[in-house]
């Protein structure tokens, strides 16, 4: 091993050994970690055992519990099981607990008891952005992404998946009787041989039969006509390619730092009835008066557009095409353009579409208005296939076409949306593996996903201002 860096031998001793605090560099990220949950309240943030009980085995303290869980995520080490053994064998993690190495199953159980207060974390981090001015542009991207729950798809039941599985094995049923016919033809010991292994498959079979009947009645008895047997709260939901068991993460996004202000798991799979609900808590988060939110076209609904103009929040979100007219080459309705003046329409024959009547669809306020020349128009085939046009208007229209002026004034912003909000969900996906969750249930999720936003938010804020800048900021 001559002319190579040499290393110290493994017997050799010291008079003076190395402390860990020698191992752990003045830029190492677990250093925040460290400062930020020392100057946390943490019997204000909700954690229970905060004081010592004066009977029994001493606890460990939330605040190394805490510690040991951001460490994890900051890390990609989200296992309890793992977190053990990293305590054990980790220097970092040493320095950071004082060698404790508490088991899996207390790591696993003080995530399970605290959830609300592991959240209540996430928002603090997000709070001491806001101290640093990192949300000066109120500017958010609103996005969703499905991520997989603890629940396999053969174990999460719709009606329309039930009915095939069951189908399924009626006509399993029915080939093995038809099996068991011709075993019988057979010599009598080929065929007693047959006979047993087909009964048997019989048997499993009507056993899954009966299983799915008792699965039938709790589908019956749920609201969303869904259940899951694994994770309860999972919910099979439509992506790009092939579905998900899973939940649909809901991020709002700040558009010049990246930092995720606001998050939320659900386990509706549509994003529709979402905007609102995430515009005002970004809006809360960030401490601001005034919002501007842009989202893709699967959050557009009228309804949504106009309580966000009602609560103040600026939009931007373009329109679904949903006309069966523009599908076959037909004119759409941005052809027909509305004067407001005389509340009329205008084709694109120069005709006049005027109101008719009002009415009320899907709880909407809606007039019709229509033109009695449509059967002399030389341009009818190219409009409708029925005896006239109609066009409808919502009572709140002017809301709509104020985003859409915004929209074609902005169009930078489709693009902004894209380069914002994508990322963070692919980065923290990474972070999470091929399994994604690993608790169950919407609550125990939702403080998984807290403590993966509050490590991505730190690394990031670790990056834009610098290890010593931030734990300043935190010990201010």
């Amino acid at each position: 091993m001559k002319r190579f860096v040499q290393g110290d031998s493994r017997t050799q001793s010291f008079l003076l050994p190395e402390a860990l605090d020698d191992y752990v560099t003045d830029t190492n990220p677990v250093r925040v970690v460290d400062v930020f949950v020392d100057e946390l309240d943490l019997l204000q943030l909700g954690f229970e055992g905060v004081e010592p009980a004066l009977t029994g085995r001493p606890s460990y303290h939330p605040e190394v519990m805490l510690k040991i869980y951001i460490y994890g995520y900051l890390n990609r080490i989200q296992s309890s099981r793992r977190l053990e053994r990293e305590a054990q064998r980790n220097i970092e993690l040493m320095w950071l607990t004082g060698r404790l190495a508490p088991d899996f199953k207390t790591i696993a159980r003080f995530r399970k008891d605290n959830g609300k207060a592991i959240r209540n974390v996430c928002r603090q981090f997000v709070m001491l952005c806001q101290r640093l001015d990192l949300f000066a542009d109120a500017l958010v991207a609103i996005d969703g992404s499905k991520f997989k729950a603890v629940n396999h798809r053969d174990r999460n039941f719709t009606s329309a998946k039930l009915e095939r599985r069951m189908q399924d094995i009626e006509e399993s049923i029915g080939r093995y009787l038809l099996a068991m016919d011709t075993a019988d033809r057979q010599e009598p010991t080929i065929a007693k041989a047959r006979t047993e292994r087909l009964r048997d498959k019989i048997a499993a079979l009507k056993e899954q039969m009966r299983s799915l009947k008792e699965i039938e009645v709790r589908l019956n008895a749920a609201p969303d006509r869904q259940v899951s047997l694994t994770d309860p709260d999972a919910r099979s939901m439509k992506t790009r390619g092939t579905g998900v068991v899973g939940y649909n993460v809901q991020t709002a996004v700040d558009t010049k730092h990246h930092l995720i202000v606001a998050h939320e798991v659900t386990n509706n799979g549509i994003d529709r009835d979402q905007l609102t609900s995430m515009a005002k808590l970004a809006r809360t988060e960030m401490g601001v008066d005034k919002l501007t939110a842009v989202a893709d076209r699967g959050y557009y609904k009228s309804e949504e557009m106009l309580a966000c103009h009602e609560a103040g929040i600026t939009v931007f979100v373009p329109k679904t095409v949903t006309s069966s007219a523009t599908a076959h080459g037909r004119f759409s309705r941005d052809d027909f353009i509305y004067d407001p003046q005389a509340n009329e329409y205008r084709c694109p024959a120069g005709e006049r579409l005027i109101w008719r009547f009002s009415t009320v669809e899907r709880g909407l306020k809606l007039s019709k208005y229509w033109s009695s020349n449509c059967q002399q128009c030389a341009l009818k085939e190219n409009c409708t296939p029925g005896p006239q046009r109609r066009v409808a208007r919502w009572e709140h229209e002017t809301v709509l076409e104020a985003m859409q002026t915004r929209l074609d004034h902005a169009p930078e912003m489709m693009r902004i949306r894209r380069q914002t909000v994508e990322h963070p969900f692919g980065t923290i996906k990474a972070w999470m593996g091929a399994t994604h969750f690993l608790t169950r249930t919407i609550e125990r999720v939702s403080t998984e996903m807290s403590l993966h936003v509050l490590a991505y938010n730190m690394k990031r804020v670790i990056k834009l201002l610098g290890m010593s800048a931030v734990m300043e900021a935190m010990r201010a």
